[in-house]
């Protein structure tokens, strides 16, 4: 996989597990406490912001899309993978999801509140970063929260195989919670906290919860 090619594989990929996914991460949430806490709080602060629709971009089975939308957030999700979305919509059918991609958010400029990425940078390759953390700014309100979440270490695999032993072509990128707040400090973000842990989400996982700077264009 190069750098170019990384979302047609890795819709291509989702496309084929999109069933076995969805039921082998349906229940995380039951079992990641500290997640729960992370999600509840990024919904306080966009309901204590005024409210507005937040963006769960590359949503999956909609899973987190639906916890949101629980603790009283207007959720909706966006994700690369049509049958993916097709899943999200059966399994939460008064929900909003839309395929699209967080390399192009068909989103208005500053029209959501808030914006979750919760383990969905892990296939986006270094070069790919930035331009993608440029859309997460565009779309976010001044002020407006980003809760990402992804694998903590150094480098890369390739993941041929999974959920279900169906076969994939996806990168599985591993970066340190310093750089990934680098990145958004340059991207027009200030990083507000961020924490390490391992749970059924990630063997070694990072939460950072980051505000677009109101002077940020």
């Amino acid at each position: 996989m190069d750098s170019e090619g990384w979302p047609a594989d890795t819709r291509t990929s989702y496309d084929t597990v999109a069933a076995d996914y969805a039921d082998q991460v349906r229940h995380l949430l039951d079992e990641t406490p500290h997640e729960r806490a992370a999600l509840a709080h990024f919904a306080e602060l966009v309901r204590t912001g005024g409210g507005g629709p937040v963006a769960d971009v590359e949503c999956g089975p909609g899973r987190i899309t639906a916890h949101l939308h629980g603790l009283g957030a207007d959720a909706f999700g966006i994700d690369l993978s049509p049958a993916t979305i097709e899943v999200a919509r059966r399994d939460h059918p008064g929900l909003r999801f839309e395929v699209g991609s967080m390399t192009d958010l068909d989103l208005a400029d500053a029209s959501v509140a808030g914006l979750v990425a919760w383990y969905s940078l892990i296939h986006v390759p270094d070069d790919g970063i930035g331009p993608v953390l440029a859309h997460f700014r565009r779309v976010l309100r001044p002020g407006g929260p980003l809760l990402l979440g992804f694998h903590v270490g150094d480098g890369s695999r390739l993941k041929t195989r999974g959920y279900g032993g169906h076969a994939m072509r996806v990168h599985v990128h591993r970066r340190r919670p310093g750089q990934v707040a680098a990145r958004l400090d340059d991207a027009g973000f200030t990083v507000e906290a961020r924490t390490t842990l391992s749970s059924a989400e990630s063997p070694l996982g990072a939460i950072l919860l980051a505000r677009r700077r109101p002077d940020a264009p």
